[in-house]
């Protein structure tokens, strides 16, 4: 089975990601294939945190047990299925940064594609250590078809 999550920024209405991935891989797997696509520095301390319907933290997981278990000793069909719809991946744990990884799906697993996978994106990738998100491309573009231009030569 795959699952399919909506990746997003809170408060932020450009950032936007769906992933494809097996029910079976670890949260770990999830940081790696994270980490890679998004372009975040391997040094960082990150952890998940599973949040019930009604956004309410169920579980810690890091790298070390937190008391939940670890990012490698669970799959998303177990964070799933203790009904953790919502993960907040924490890229910066110092500042409380976060993605919101929202269930949305699951499918059928195709024969010939390989996960986990990137089906859509939208703006840039966040910067890992900045505290802003800026995706200024993207604001000059809605300014465009809006007619109007932010900067002024």
């Amino acid at each position: 089975m795959v699952y399919r999550y909506k990746a997003t920024i809170t408060g932020n209405k450009i950032f936007l990601r769906e992933y494809e991935i097996k029910g079976n891989t670890s949260l770990y797997s999830l940081h790696l294939f994270l980490q890679d696509d998004l372009g975040f520095a391997p040094d960082q301390i990150v952890m998940f945190k599973g949040l019930d319907k009604q956004n309410k933290i169920k579980g810690e997981y890091g790298l070390f047990d937190l008391g939940d278990g670890t990012m490698d000793s669970l799959s998303l069909e177990k964070v799933i299925s203790i009904g953790q719809s919502k993960l907040l991946y924490v890229y910066d744990i110092f500042k409380n940064r976060a993605i919101t990884l929202e269930f949305l799906s699951r499918e059928e697993e195709l024969a010939r594609r390989s996960y986990p996978r990137l089906v859509a994106e939208k703006g840039k990738n966040p910067d890992q250590f900045s505290d802003n998100y800026d995706d200024f491309e993207q604001m000059i573009e809605l300014n465009d078809e809006e007619g109007q231009s932010t900067f002024n030569a």
